[in-house]
C-alpha cells in the first residue's frame, strides 16, 4: 500500500476493513497514553481499562456509520444513536472509579478521564483524527502539567473529622483552636455533646480541611496534650 492509497483510505468517509484496523490502532495509541498516566496515579480505571474503553467506542462509532452506509434498508437511519449509547453508557464505569474515603471522595479526575477517552474513541471512529490528537495532547497536559501546577500552587488539603473526648463538661475550646491555627487547619463545622451521665462527659466533633503535609501523629500528639482529655479520633 502506498502513501497515497494509505491516505485515500484514512480520509474516506466509508467504513472499509483497512481504515477500521487503522482507527483501532490509533484508539489503542491514544487510550494507551491517556491510561498510562491514571496507571501511574494507581487508579482503580487504568492503562488497560482506558484502551478497552477507546476501543469500545471506536468500534461502536464506525458501526453507527457502517449500518447505514451498507444496509440500504437503514439509509435513512441516524448514524449517532447507537453512539449516543456511549454517552450513557459510560457514566456507569466513571461511577465505579469513583472512591469515598470517609469525608473524602477520590476518583473525580479518573471518572473524567474515562468520559473525555470515551468520547476521543468516538471521534476517531468518526474520522476526526486532528480533532483527536488534539483532545489527548490536550488531555496529557491537564493531567501531567496542570497536576504540577496545581500540587505547587494549591495546597492539596484532606477532609477530616476530629473527635475529642474529655472527662469533663469544661473543655479548653481556646486551646483546640490554638492548636488549629498553629498548624493552618480550617475548621468547617464545630459540635459539641455533653453526657450528664454523672461523669459530664463531653464530646466535640469537627470537621476541618488538613493540609496534605501535616502529619497525622504529630496533629495526636498535639490534641493528646489537651488538659482532661480521654480519646482523641481523627476519620
Amino acid at each position: 500500500m502506498t502513501w497515497v492509497s494509505l491516505y485515500e483510505v484514512v480520509t474516506s468517509p466509508r467504513i472499509t476493513t483497512e481504515s477500521s484496523v487503522i482507527k483501532f490502532f490509533l484508539s489503542f495509541i491514544a487510550g494507551g497514553l491517556v491510561g498510562l498516566n491514571r496507571e501511574r496515579h494507581k487508579q482503580p480505571a487504568g492503562f488497560r481499562t482506558h484502551i478497552l474503553i477507546c476501543l469500545g467506542s471506536t468500534l461502536l462509532m464506525i458501526l453507527s456509520i457502517y449500518i447505514p452506509q451498507t444496509y440500504f434498508n437503514f439509509q435513512n437511519g441516524d448514524p449517532g444513536r447507537i453512539a449516543a449509547q456511549v454517552v450513557t453508557g459510560i457514566g456507569f464505569l466513571g461511577a465505579g472509579a469513583i472512591i469515598r474515603l470517609g469525608t473524602n471522595v477520590r476518583g473525580l479526575t479518573t471518572a473524567a478521564s474515562i468520559w473525555l477517552i470515551s468520547a476521543i474513541g468516538l471521534a476517531i471512529g468518526a474520522g476526526l483524527y486532528v480533532v483527536s490528537l488534539i483532545m489527548v495532547v490536550l488531555a496529557l497536559f491537564t493531567l501531567v502539567m496542570l497536576e504540577r501546577t496545581e500540587r505547587r500552587f494549591l495546597p492539596q488539603v484532606n477532609v477530616k473529622t476530629i473527635t475529642l473526648e474529655f472527662n469533663n463538661s469544661n473543655f479548653p475550646e481556646d486551646q483546640i483552636r490554638e492548636i488549629l491555627k498553629k498548624v493552618k487547619i480550617h475548621l468547617n463545622d464545630f459540635n459539641v455533646t455533653v453526657y450528664n451521665n454523672g461523669s459530664n462527659h463531653t464530646e466535640i466533633k469537627m470537621i476541618v480541611k488538613i493540609p496534605e503535609e501535616i502529619k497525622l501523629s504529630e496533629l495526636l500528639s498535639l490534641f493528646n496534650s489537651l488538659d482532661k482529655i480521654k480519646g482523641v479520633k481523627i476519620t
